[in-house]
């Protein structure tokens, strides 16, 4: 059964500021999902390609809030986010504030899937969770 579905859109530029700030990236975002181990781009490609990335990441997690129904009101964002196996194929990983989250709204069988895309100026997710 279908718990939530989230959805959202974020336009790629608004992270251009984040890139060359660090300390905002490690505000957001958890340090499995910052690639490099948290290189400073030096070219514009590199800063396009970290904003695409980080756009998509945190589109993923804003979609997570809302099919869980709770915005991020007792989340935090460094505490879940994305990985990707080595098929390319994405998925979230949770620390214990937020598998304590879900388990308070969905119980114990629960499955989240999503799905991240973007190109050039936009990044979009799709998340939707299950119950067993």
């Amino acid at each position: 059964m279908i718990f939530g579905v989230g959805t959202d859109i974020a336009k790629v530029s608004r992270f251009e500021k984040w890139v060359r700030r660090p300390e905002m990236i490690s505000r957001f975002f958890n340090a499995c999902e910052i690639p490099g181990e948290g290189r400073k781009a030096v070219s514009e490609r590199q800063i396009h390609f970290l904003c695409e990335h980080y756009a998509a990441r945190f589109a993923a997690k804003e979609a997570f809030a809302k099919a869980l129904g709770t915005g991020f009101v007792g989340l935090e964002l460094s505490d879940f986010g994305i990985t990707k196996d080595d098929n390319g194929k994405p998925s979230f990983f949770f620390g214990e504030k937020t598998l304590s989250q879900i388990e308070k709204k969905c119980g114990k069988g629960w499955k989240v899937s999503v799905s991240i895309s973007h190109e050039k100026e936009y990044a979009v997710s799709f998340v939707v969770i299950e119950l067993a």
